[in-house]
């Protein structure tokens, strides 16, 4: 992937990382991140990255609270004690972007679309 479109995507992921833990999250900024986090989970299955599996679920399930409450009261709030975690699965993506070949990134928004348009709940194990 060439230099500016790894930026850009990267650039993408830590303003909505930023806007959260800021309080200024909202509907598209968390889709925003677990995009990231997916992709980034595909993209370790593939060979790059080694972070613990506990750290994808943890993000996942910060997603998937701050999306409950926001539905229940309003109020975009992603919880302080993850934002480490999405802060690591985020810096994971950065290095995936910067080393993995075109063809494995391509091959996880391949995967990621085909998780998006099925049943299972995650694609993390």
């Amino acid at each position: 992937m060439d230099l500016a479109s790894a930026s850009e995507r990267s650039l993408s992921c830590h303003l909505a990382l930023v806007a959260c833990r800021d309080g200024h999250c909202n509907s598209h900024l968390v889709n925003e991140l677990m995009r990231a986090v997916y992709l980034s989970w595909y993209l370790q299955r593939a060979g790059y990255g080694n972070q613990p599996v506990e750290q994808f679920k943890i993000a996942e399930s910060a997603a998937e609270i701050t999306l409950a409450h926001a539905h229940e009261t309003g109020e975009w709030r992603l919880a302080s004690e993850v934002i480490c975690d999405l802060e690591a699965l985020v810096t994971l993506y950065d290095a995936q972007l910067a080393k993995a070949p075109l063809h494995e990134v391509f091959e996880a928004e391949r995967q990621l679309r085909v998780f998006l348009t099925g049943t299972d709940p995650s694609p993390i194990p």
